[in-house]
């Protein structure tokens, strides 16, 4: 596995204007593991669409909580996606991520479609890499959540799915 590191930024609505990006529109759902533990690990399967119409499948192992994860990724093809997609129902989440390259950084920003929620979030390449928030961000952000379980992707797409019933 290896690290990501990453902050992210709760923000009060989608900054606008919103900076020219990426556009892609992702699914994501997890898959049952054992109850949630600050070291568990997390199996995630997602599809996203991107900006050209192209699907890419991606199957997610992480691990931790906070500033440093431990993350393997693999691409998988669409059979096996549709295949294990199933075993996600409940704990769901759709969103439409914007990346937006700010110098040698990319952010992302991910308003959910099923909760009302945007977040901001940039990978670092070390801890104590320094990052400057872009003037676009500044007004928008609400407090950094790095640190807080509840936003992770994992725990939001366990309450939306309770919400929804995806």
């Amino acid at each position: 596995m290896a690290a990501e590191i990453e902050r992210v930024y709760l923000l009060r609505a989608l900054p606008t204007p919103l900076p020219h990006g990426e556009v892609w529109r992702i699914e994501q759902g997890y898959l049952p593991l054992a109850p949630v533990t600050p070291h568990q690990l997390e199996g995630r399967l997602r599809r996203i669409t991107h900006s050209d119409g192209s699907v890419e499948h991606i199957h997610t192992i992480k691990s931790g909580i906070g500033l440093v994860r431990q993350e393997t990724e693999r691409s998988i093809d669409s059979e096996t996606f549709a295949r294990e997609w199933p075993r996600t129902i409940g704990r769901r989440l759709e969103k439409v991520r914007t990346r937006i390259s700010v110098g040698d950084r990319v952010w992302e920003i991910d308003q959910f479609t099923q909760i009302p929620l945007v977040l901001a979030e940039c990978e670092l390449p070390s801890t104590d890499a320094p990052l400057d928030i872009p003037d676009w961000l500044a007004p928008f952000i609400v407090r950094e959540v790095t640190e807080e379980p509840a936003f992770r992707n994992a725990e939001l797409a366990l309450r939306s799915g309770l919400l929804t019933g995806q």
